[in-house]
C-alpha cells in the first residue's frame, strides 16, 4: 500500500548500537550480549535481537499508510493508523524469541543452517497497540471465531519488505482465526515498544505480536492481512521454521510432513557467566532468564555447580517488588522470569541451568537429542564452564 516502501539494497539502513553482535550484516542480525539481558526486565529497544531477512521499509507517508484487509470476508477495508488509534489501546508485555535462538550450540553437535545465534536471539517488551480481535471486528468477524462464513479459517501476515527466501517478494506468516479473533490471545497490531513509536529495525509504523510463538510469527512493517481457508503457504511457514527429528538431512527431507511451528518450548540461559570464564574462587551470582511459550509460567529453575548432578533452585522474578507466581493473574503471562542464585564454587566446573514450567515440561539434558537440521528450538540444559584460578579444566 501507499507511504511505505521496502528498498532493493541496504543503503539506508538505521542506526544500531554499537554493543550489538553482528551475525550477519545484510540483512542485518544481530543480539545483544548476554549480561545486557539481565540488566532489566524489560529489554531497551536498542539492546532487542534484530532479525531481519532484507532491507529495512522506509515510511515516506505515514497519512497514507494503510493496511489491506482482505480475503474470504464480506467487506474488505483500507486501515489507517487513524483507525487503529482509534480502537482500545493494550499493553502487552510479551517476550519474542527466534527459533534459531542458541543455534550456534546446537551446530558443533553437527552443522546447521541458519544464523548463528548465541543466546541473546530474545528480549522482553511492552508492546502497546490495539487487539486484532478488535480490529476484525471492523470488518465483521466477531470475537472467538474460528471460520468465516465463506470459510476463511487462517489469518495471513503479510509485510512491505523483500526476501530472497521469497524471491524478492515479501514476508508472511499466519495464525489461526480462532487464536485472532481471541481477546485472551492477546494478539496485536503493535504501534509502540517500550512505550515510544516502534523504531524501523522493530516495524515502523506497525507490526503484529503474537505473544507466546516464536518470533517468525510476529511480522513487521505490515502491508496487507488477508484472511484464508488454508495457513498460510509462503517461504516461512512451509519450507522453514519446522521441527524435524535427527534422522532427517537435506537429502531426504520432506517438508510437508512437519507443521509450522507456533509455540516455543520451556528454555533458559545462564546470562552472567560467558560459556567459558574465568573467575576467581567463592561465591557467585549466577543469573539468566527463563521463558515458556502459550502463556504457560515458569514453576522452576534449577541450577547445578557439578555439570548436573545435584541441583539447587534459584529465585525467580519480573517486576520489582511483586513476588512471582507462575500462572498468577499478577504475573505478566507472556513474559519471560530472570532467575538469579548464589553459589560457592571452589574449583573448575560446569554450572547449568534448566527450567521447568507450569505444565511441569522441562528442558531436554542433551542437545543431541533435539538436533535438527535448521538448528531451530535448542531448548537443552544451557552450560557454561568457569575456570578457577590458574586451574584447567
Amino acid at each position: 500500500m501507499g507511504g511505505i516502501t521496502g528498498p532493493s539494497d541496504y543503503s539506508l539502513e538505521p542506526p544500531r548500537h554499537p554493543c550489538l553482535k553482528i551475525n550477519a550484516k545484510e540483512p542485518f542480525n544481530a543480539e545483544p550480549p548476554r549480561s545486557a539481558l539481565v540488566s532489566s526486565y524489560v529489554t531497551p529497544v536498542d539492546l532487542f535481537y534484530k532479525r531481519n531477512h532484507g532491507p529495512i521499509p522506509i515510511v515516506d507517508d505515514i497519512e497514507r499508510y494503510c493496511v489491506d484487509i482482505s480475503g474470504l470476508i464480506e467487506t474488505p477495508k483500507m486501515l489507517y493508523m487513524r483507525d487503529v488509534r482509534m480502537l482500545p489501546k493494550y499493553n502487552v508485555t510479551a517476550t519474542l524469541q527466534c527459533a534459531g535462538n542458541r543455534r550456534t550450540a546446537m551446530s558443533k553437535t553437527r552443522n546447521v543452517r541458519g544464523v548463528g545465534w548465541d543466546v541473546s536471539a530474545i528480549g522482553n517488551a511492552v508492546w502497546g497497540g490495539a487487539k486484532l480481535a478488535d480490529v476484525l471486528e471492523l470488518i465483521g468477524i466477531p470475537k472467538l471465531t474460528s471460520s468465516t462464513q465463506s470459510g476463511g479459517k487462517h489469518v495471513e501476515f503479510v509485510s512491505i519488505d523483500k526476501c530472497k527466501e521469497e524471491n524478492g517478494g515479501p514476508y508472511k506468516a499466519s495464525i489461526p482465526l480462532s487464536q485472532a479473533t481471541n481477546p485472551v490471545a492477546d494478539v496485536l497490531l503493535a504501534y509502540e515498544m517500550n512505550g515510544e513509536p516502534l523504531n524501523r529495525d522493530h516495524g515502523y509504523p506497525l507490526r503484529v505480536i503474537v505473544p507466546g510463538v516464536i518470533g517468525a510469527r510476529s511480522v513487521k512493517w505490515l502491508d496487507s492481512i488477508n484472511i484464508i481457508a488454508e495457513e498460510c503457504q509462503g517461504f516461512f511457514m512451509q519450507k522453514d521454521y519446522k521441527m524435524f527429528p535427527p534422522s532427517v538431512d537435506w537429502d531426504n527431507i520432506n517438508w510437508s510432513t512437519r507443521k509450522p511451528q507456533m509455540d516455543f518450548p520451556v528454555q533458559s540461559a545462564i546470562c552472567s557467566l560467558e560459556d567459558v570464564q574465568s573467575i576467581k574462587p567463592g561465591k557467585v551470582k549466577v543469573s539468566g532468564y527463563a521463558a515458556s511459550g502459550g502463556g504457560r509460567g515458569i514453576e522452576r529453575v534449577d541450577v547445578s555447580i557439578d555439570g548436573g548432578k545435584t541441583w539447587v533452585e534459584a529465585s525467580r522474578f519480573q517486576k520489582t517488588g511483586i513476588p512471582y507466581i507462575a500462572d498468577d493473574i499478577t504475573s505478566d503471562k507472556w513474559a519471560w522470569v530472570l532467575f538469579e542464585v548464589t553459589v560457592d564454587i571452589p574449583h573448575s566446573t560446569e554450572i547449568v541451568a534448566k527450567a521447568v514450567d507450569s505444565a511441569a515440561n522441562v528442558q531436554p539434558e542433551k542437545v543431541q537429542d533435539i538436533w535438527n537440521l535448521r538448528g531451530i528450538l535448542n531448548t537443552s540444559w544451557h552450560r557454561v564452564h568457569v575456570r578457577v584460578g590458574h586451574s584447567n579444566m
